[in-house]
């Protein structure tokens, strides 16, 4: 897959945020294929960004997967999310996010906040690893096999300077995990 060198990513956890490698640690307990499934290239932290990955690497579009963090409230209460859809497709924040979360109003977390609260790197959040009070939302057709990108997607590692990937149907196995019809749009 691509010009990308994969290898499991809990051998260089050098190249994943803590917060990562300690997720992927505890899930390994429960899921032996993250040991071998779930694999970390190092990039160009200049080329984190989907758009430039995509082409320094050539990666095709659908491959990728984003996470956003949205938040919202109601009564007082915060409650907040990750969206983690195909590049290829956008979160459905203001209908789907904003009713599964049961908020008036949703929107992306502040670029500062996200990433003092996730201990990520901007550029490369992750579902794998955000705390525990996150609901993680994943678009069905992340779970599923693309046409063109086919099982795996690729994901931050927390980092920028370098991408996990692993089969869309594992992620779906991540405790936490809520996989969504029709969250992308």
């Amino acid at each position: 897959m691509t010009s990308l060198t994969w290898v499991p990513a809990l051998s260089r956890p050098e190249l994943l945020a803590p917060a990562t490698a300690a997720a992927l640690t505890r899930w390994m307990a429960d899921e032996p294929r993250v040991s071998t499934e779930v694999l970390v290239a190092e990039i160009d932290p200049a080329m984190s960004d989907t758009a430039a990955l995509t082409e320094a690497y050539a990666l095709v579009p659908s491959a990728s997967a984003n996470c956003v963090l949205v938040s919202g409230r109601r009564e007082g209460v915060e409650k907040i999310a990750a969206a983690v859809v195909r590049a290829t497709t956008r979160a459905d924040v203001n209908s789907t996010v904003k009713r599964l979360l049961d908020v008036r109003k949703a929107s992306f977390l502040p670029m500062d906040r996200a990433t003092a609260d996730s201990g990520m790197e901007y550029g490369g959040i992750t579902p794998v690893g955000l705390p525990e009070a996150y609901r993680v939302l994943v678009d069905a057709r992340v779970v599923r096999d693309d046409d063109e990108a086919g099982a795996v997607v690729v994901l931050g590692s927390g980092v920028r300077r370098s991408k996990i990937s692993m089969p869309g149907a594992l992620l779906a196995t991540m405790p936490g995990v809520e996989v969504v019809e029709g969250l992308a749009v």
